[in-house]
C-alpha cells in the first residue's frame, strides 16, 4: 500500500512550491524590466546632432577599439588649433541619448583649453557595435577599455589623463578609478554611486515600495552578467585612487536623486582636500552642462512655436515629428551655443591644477 502524505508534509510541499514559483516570477519580472530599460540600442536624435564643422578650429581623428565581448567601439581624438598637449581628457557620455555626439560642445571647450579629448560611443550607442547596452556596468567596462586603448595603443602622446563624465558617464568615470588609479583627476556631473542606484530610483518613482522586492533580483542579475563590475562603487574607485575629484550635481535632479551621488560622496569626503563639491539648485539633470538662461530661452521659443502650430499634436504625431525636426534644423546654430562656459572654465582650471 502507498503511504499517505501527511497534511503537514503536504502543506510544506505546497509552501515550498509556492515560494519557488514566486521567486521565479519575481526573477523573471526583474530581468524583463531591466532588459526593457537597458538592453537596447540608443541613437542620437538626428535634428539635434552636432558636427565638427559647427565648432571653429575643432578637428578629429577616428579610431576603433574593442571592448569586453569583442565588440568594436568607435573612438575619436579631438584637438583644436591651440591644443598644446596639457593632457588628455577621456570623456564618458550619458545614457539614452545616443553616443558622445551630445557632448560635442563640451569636447570643443576642453580642446580649446589646450587638451586632447578622447571620446567614444559606448556599446550599442551610435557608431559602436552591439545589439543592446545590456546594463549600466557596461559603461565602466567600455571606459576601462577606452583608457587601455589611449594608454597602450601607441597612437597618442604620453600625457596626464583626466576624466569627464555626465550621468552614466559620471558613474563610469568614478567607478573606473578602481582599475585606473593612474588617472590624475575626475570631473563628474550628476553621477551615482553604484549601478543599482539608477534602477532603484526610477523603479521607486514608478512602482513605489514594490521596487524593494525586485532589487535583490536586479543585483543578482547584474552580478551574474558583469561580475565585480556590478559590485564596484564610485566610493571604491575613490578609495583605490589618489585622483582629485570634482563632484557636480543639482538638488532638483529628477533622474539621479541628489543623495545617490553628491550626498553620498559629500558625507564621506567633505573634509578631504582631494574633493571639490559644486552644488546647483536649478539645473536639473539633462541640462546641468548647459547655461540655464540660454536653455530656458530656447525652450520658451520652442513652446511658443509648438503652441502656435494650429493642429492637435497628439492626434497628428507624424506631422508634429516632421515639424519638430524642421524647427531644430532651423535653430541649429542656437542649439550649438548652450554650454555653461563658466562652469566648464572651473572644470578646466581644476584639471590644470591637478595634472602637474
Amino acid at each position: 500500500m502507498k503511504k499517505k502524505i501527511s497534511k503537514k508534509k503536504l502543506a510544506l510541499i505546497i509552501t515550498a512550491a509556492a515560494i519557488v514559483l514566486l521567486t521565479a516570477v519575481l526573477w523573471i519580472t526583474a530581468v524583463m524590466i531591466y532588459n526593457e530599460n537597458f538592453d537596447k540600442r540608443f541613437e542620437t536624435y538626428e535634428p539635434q546632432r552636432y558636427y565638427v564643422e559647427d565648432f571653429e578650429g575643432l578637428t578629429r581623428e577616428e579610431y576603433s577599439f574593442t571592448s569586453d565581448k569583442g565588440q568594436k567601439l568607435a573612438g575619436y581624438m579631438y584637438t583644436a588649433e591651440n591644443t598644446d598637449g596639457k593632457g588628455i581628457v577621456v570623456m564618458a557620455h550619458g545614457f539614452g541619448g545616443g553616443g558622445h555626439n551630445s557632448y560635442m560642445d563640451v569636447i570643443n571647450f576642453f580642446a580649446h583649453r589646450g587638451y586632447y579629448v578622447f571620446a567614444y560611443d559606448a556599446t550599442a550607442c551610435d557608431e559602436s557595435e552591439g545589439d543592446g547596452v545590456g546594463g549600466l556596468p557596461q559603461g565602466v567596462i567600455d571606459l576601462d577599455h577606452a583608457l587601455d586603448f589611449v594608454e597602450q595603443s601607441g597612437n597618442f602622446p604620453e600625457l596626464p589623463i583626466v576624466l569627464f563624465g555626465h550621468s552614466w558617464g559620471g558613474y563610469s568615470a568614478c567607478n573606473v578609478l578602481s582599475y585606473h588609479p593612474e588617472v590624475k583627476a575626475v570631473a563628474e556631473c550628476s553621477g551615482w554611486n553604484k549601478s543599482s542606484d539608477m534602477f532603484e530610483a526610477e523603479g521607486r518613482r514608478q512602482a513605489g515600495a514594490f521596487i524593494d522586492v525586485l532589487m535583490p533580483f536586479v543585483k543578482l542579475h547584474e552580478y551574474i552578467k558583469y561580475g565585480e563590475y556590478a559590485e564596484n562603487t564610485a566610493l571604491d574607485g575613490f578609495a583605490a585612487s589618489d585622483a582629485a575629484v570634482m563632484v557636480i550635481h543639482s538638488t532638483d535632479d529628477n533622474v539621479v536623486p541628489f543623495e545617490k551621488g553628491f550626498g553620498t560622496f559629500e558625507e564621506k569626503y567633505k573634509d578631504d582636500p582631494r574633493f571639490t563639491f559644486v552644488r546647483y539648485e536649478d539645473k536639473g539633470h539633462s541640462y546641468i552642462c548647459l547655461d540655464r538662461k540660454k536653455i530656458d530661452k530656447f525652450n520658451e521659443g520652442f513652446d511658443t512655436w509648438r503652441d502656435g502650430l494650429g493642429y492637435d499634436i497628439e492626434k497628428d504625431k507624424e506631422r508634429f515629428a516632421d515639424d519638430k525636426a524642421g524647427y531644430f534644423y532651423d535653430h541649429h546654430e542656437e542649439w550649438c551655443d548652450m554650454l555653461d562656459e563658466e562652469m566648464f572654465a572651473d572644470i578646466a582650471d581644476f584639471y590644470d591644477t591637478n595634472i602637474a
